[in-house]
């Protein structure tokens, strides 16, 4: 990939201290990329900042760095205002940050089942906000980095909390296959991408092995790049674009999920 296609970029990734969030802000850093990073505390951010420039010889002057925790829908508030504020001109927003259920059915303080917030709603919630700074301009996109286990799930209109019936399987499937039917969402140009099996802390709800993080990276990066042209709504899985699972294109769902995020998080249209 030439570095001048990703040169010019500003790039968000939430979830950049670890796994594939950090070796993708690896990757953009290197092809010179402004790079935003986010993490769940500050310190944790500007750690990965500061190992990107030891180990990876990334300019600090092109490195910022935020923190929020997705169990906290006011801190993913807060963390939108500012990138908006310092970022006014926002190229990509990979939305990666992501958890494993546990094992046991457990609630944020907003009241939202923790995998659901954490992995669907918080980022519905800051690609809203985020709008005023996303350009329209010919290349801008949103990536979510989802997962093939979206195919195994069904979203559960009455109980999203699944309050009744908890499995964490299920419950991480579901949040795979909100952020996949949000990528159809036309407010916004998104595409969301399986970046494989990779060996990080959510292996064990695929796989006894997985590829290093760094594979995974490369078909999430791919994705950020002005030269490849995306179909909103597409579906990749690594690098290939396939046909996502038949829910996640659907009108009806995309608006139904639309409402349904809008009330959890507390929106008004």
């Amino acid at each position: 990939m030439p570095e001048s296609t990703l040169s010019s970029r500003t790039v968000l990734v939430t979830g950049a201290t670890s796994g594939i969030g950090y070796e993708t802000a690896r990757q953009l850093a290197e092809h010179g990329a402004t790079v935003l990073l986010h993490g769940r505390v500050a310190e944790q951010a500007r750690a990965a900042a500061d190992r990107l420039v030891a180990e990876a010889g990334a300019d600090p002057d092109r490195l910022c760095t935020y923190g929020a925790d997705f169990a906290r829908l006011d801190e993913v508030e807060t963390l939108a205002h500012k990138v908006v504020a310092e970022h006014p001109h926002l190229d990509v927003l990979v939305n990666n940050a992501g958890i494993a259920a546990p094992e046991r059915h457990t609630v944020t303080a907003d009241g939202n089942e923790i995998a659901f917030q954490v992995n669907f709603l918080a980022h519905y919630l800051l690609t809203c906000l985020l709008e005023p700074a996303l350009t329209s301009d010919p290349g801008g996109r949103v990536v979510n980095v989802s997962s093939t286990l979206h195919r195994t799930a069904s979203i559960q209109w009455s109980d999203p909390n699944r309050a009744r019936r908890y499995s964490r399987l299920a419950a991480y499937a579901q949040s795979q296959l909100a952020l996949t039917v949000f990528a159809s969402d036309p407010r916004v140009t998104a595409v969301s991408v399986h970046p494989g099996v990779c060996d990080t802390a959510l292996l064990p709800l695929y796989a006894h092995e997985g590829v290093l993080p760094t594979q995974g990276a490369v078909n999430v990066v791919r994705l950020c790049d002005p030269a490849i042209e995306i179909v909103n709504g597409s579906y990749y899985d690594r690098d290939a674009r396939v046909e996502p699972a038949p829910a996640a294109t659907e009108d009806r769902t995309v608006k139904r999920l639309n409402k349904l995020a809008d009330l959890l998080v507390g929106r008004t249209t």
